[in-house]
């Protein structure tokens, strides 16, 4: 359902993105971590047709974002990593608006309005404008927002910063039950037990490159041989973007904890 082709992405000396292939299947939660600067929001942005590509393709259930996008960009809901909105709208006005961008019926809209408000607890709030909201409100109404319509597809950027653990909690559950209705879920995340407990496989990119991709299981067996589920998705990612010596040096400069029990 979604399918990147060689994507690349060069802004002066900088390349980005370098020819970037992967694919997500119907049904799928893909996690696409990354360190900061790694190219993960430029990758989304691509595949959403927000940002074209300097070389290569990319493909929403087998339509080309760029060639056809209004067509692609019909199938596709987006969650930004920063969740802007019109302060002067109400959460219902928001999500009323972008049921008239994506021509729903209005009385289909009005009830899946209806049941995403309910689902996200903003029921008791919606009237209210989105400028008295907190960080985490803005968070639920941009998600509801891009399940609106049903897309096929969903991507998210950093879709649980700034939401309490029982938002969070919700969210995860949201996204497993639009996955398991054939749907395909894109989700860049720097919380790595959740891309270990939620996602089907995941992809590391590190300075534009994409180095490893497969199911956690997979991961450990390549990367780390031998070691069994004893060894979590932080190990293997810190193993694949050099950070074990960030890591090594957090140990020496942590206080001795025999030290401290003396004290």
């Amino acid at each position: 359902m979604i399918r990147a082709e060689g994507l690349t992405k060069v802004y002066g000396a900088l390349t980005a993105v370098n020819e970037l292939t992967l694919s997500v299947g119907p049904g799928e939660i893909f996690g696409f971590l990354g360190p900061n600067g790694s190219g993960k929001t430029t990758t989304i942005k691509m595949l959403c047709g927000l940002l074209s590509p300097t070389a290569g393709r990319a493909k929403i259930c087998g339509i080309d974002v760029h060639e056809k996008p209004v067509e692609a960009k019909a199938m596709i809901g987006y969650v930004p990593d920063t969740p802007n909105v019109y302060e002067k709208l109400t959460a219902r006005e928001l999500l009323q608006f972008v049921a008239d961008l994506r021509k729903m019926d209005p009385k289909e809209a009005a009830d899946r309005m209806e049941e995403l408000l309910y689902m996200f607890e903003l029921s008791d709030r919606q009237d209210e404008l989105l400028s008295t909201y907190s960080h985490g409100m803005r968070q639920k109404v941009c998600i509801a927002a891009a399940l609106l319509d049903e897309p096929r597809v969903l991507f998210l950027d950093e879709p649980t910063v700034g939401l309490d653990p029982k938002s969070a909690r919700l969210v995860k559950e949201v996204l497993r039950q639009f996955a398991q209705t054939g749907r395909a879920v894109f989700m860049s995340t720097h919380i790595l037990e959740i891309a270990e407990r939620m996602c089907d496989r995941v992809g590391i990119i590190h300075q534009g490159h994409l180095i490893a991709e497969g199911s956690v299981d997979d991961l450990r067996r390549r990367v780390l041989p031998g070691t069994g589920e004893a060894v979590s998705l932080e190990d293997l990612f810190l193993k694949l973007t050099g950070g074990e010596e960030y890591k090594e040096l957090i140990k020496h400069l942590a206080p001795d904890a025999d030290n401290l029990q003396a004290e």
